[in-house]
C-alpha cells in the first residue's frame, strides 16, 4: 500500500463555477501532493458573474461532518474559508480547541448577503472572537484585513496595514497576510506579519483584470504547503508564486471573471495536456 499524502481539512462553501470554495481548495491542495478532506459549510448558487444565493449548512452537519473524519484520519493541516453563519462559527471553534497542535489557516471570507450593516459587524466580531485566537495565520486582502482589525468604520478607511496586522495578531493568531490584489498600485505587494512586525514583503506583476476564486487558492496552497512541512515563511513565499502562476494561466469559462488554473503545470505551452 502507498504512503498516505498529507491530509487537510477544509470547511468551504460549494461554489458550482469551481472558481472558488471548495472546488478551489480540493484542486489547490491536489495540485500541491496533498488529499483534501471538504467539509461543506454552504450552498451557494453562483456563476462566473457572482453569488446569486447563499444557504449555511445545519450546524450538526457541520460539526458531524468533520468529526467522523477527525476521528478517522490524522490531519496535517486546517484551513477555513467561507463558513456563513455564527452558529457555524461557533462549531468551527470548538473543533479548533480540541486539536491545537494541527495548523489552521484562515481566509476570513464575510457572506456578501447578509444584508445589513449590524449583519457584517456581528459576523466579523465571531470571526475575531472564535476562530482567529485559533489560527496559525489569517490571510485576507487590504480591505479585509483593516475590517477585521476594527469596528469603526471611520477609522478603517485610514487605518495603517501594519497597525493592522498587529491588532488582528494581538487577537490571538500568529501570522497575518496581506495581500494587495486591490490597491490601486503597479505591482501587487503582499506583507507577511508577525508579533514582531512585517516579516517579508513580495511583490509580483500585476495581471490584467479581475479573478474569481484568487483569494481561496492563495490561503490552500499556503495550507499544503504547510502539510508539506515547509517552514511557514517559506510556505507562504511558494503560495505566492503558485496563485500568481495560476493566474497567470487563468481560463474564462462564462461571461464573468476568470477562474484560476491550478492544474496549469499539467499542461503544455499551447494548453493542452
Amino acid at each position: 500500500m502507498n504512503a498516505v499524502p498529507p491530509l487537510v481539512l477544509t470547511f468551504a462553501a460549494n461554489d458550482p463555477s469551481g472558481g472558488a470554495g471548495v472546488s478551489a481548495d480540493v484542486l489547490t491542495l491536489a495540485a500541491l501532493g496533498c488529499h483534501a478532506l471538504p467539509v461543506i459549510t454552504a450552498l451557494t448558487v453562483q456563476d462566473s458573474t457572482g453569488l446569486q444565493e447563499f444557504q449555511p449548512v445545519d450546524p450538526e452537519w457541520l460539526h458531524d461532518q468533520a468529526r467522523y473524519v477527525l476521528e478517522d484520519a490524522e490531519v496535517d493541516a486546517i484551513k477555513v474559508g467561507l463558513v456563513g453563519s455564527i452558529e457555524n462559527l461557533t462549531v468551527l471553534a470548538e473543533i479548533a480547541a480540541d486539536y491545537p497542535d494541527v495548523p489552521l489557516i484562515l481566509d476570513p471570507v464575510v457572506p456578501r448577503t447578509l444584508g445589513d450593516e449590524m449583519a457584517v459587524d456581528e459576523y466579523v466580531g465571531a470571526l475575531r472572537d472564535l476562530l482567529v485566537p485559533h489560527s496559525l495565520i489569517v490571510t485576507t486582502n487590504q480591505h479585509g484585513a483593516r475590517l477585521l482589525a476594527s469596528d469603526d468604520a471611520d477609522e478603517q478607511e485610514d487605518l495603517p496595514l501594519d497597525a493592522a496586522a498587529n491588532r488582528i495578531v494581538q487577537l490571538g493568531c500568529e501570522y497575518v497576510l496581506i495581500t494587495g490584489s486591490q490597491a490601486p498600485t503597479p505591482k501587487v505587494v503582499n506583507a507577511l506579519f508577525s508579533g514582531n512586525g512585517r516579516m517579508r514583503t513580495d511583490s509580483w506583476e500585476r495581471l490584467p483584470g479581475h479573478f474569481h476564486g484568487a483569494g481561496a487558492t492563495l490561503s490552500a496552497a499556503i495550507a499544503g504547503a504547510l502539510a508539506n512541512g515547509v517552514e511557514l515563511g517559506q510556505a507562504v513565499r511558494d503560495a505566492q508564486e503558485f496563485t500568481w502562476q495560476t493566474l497567470k494561466n487563468a481560463f474564462r469559462p462564462g461571461m464573468g471573471r476568470p477562474l484560476p488554473d491550478r492544474m496549469f503545470w499539467s499542461r503544455g505551452e499551447d494548453g493542452k495536456d
